[in-house]
């Protein structure tokens, strides 16, 4: 449970950061991703989170 929250914890710092320094590049990005489709965003999905996975599993 304790990795659980540090990992939430780390999303939300990563995330508050990149809409702090950068918004228009942010909502540019949300903008672009709109366009991809559901079958794209799915593995888009997939894919950060078996690398999330992976990078808690070897930090841990």
């Amino acid at each position: 449970m304790r990795d659980l929250l540090f990992a939430l914890g780390a999303i939300l710092a990563v995330e508050g950061l990149l809409l702090a320094i950068s918004p228009a590049r942010l909502e540019t990005l949300l903008e672009m991703m709109r366009d991809w489709g559901p079958e794209r965003l799915r593995y888009a999905g997939l894919g950060c989170a078996t690398l999330g996975t992976v990078i808690l599993l070897l930090v841990h």
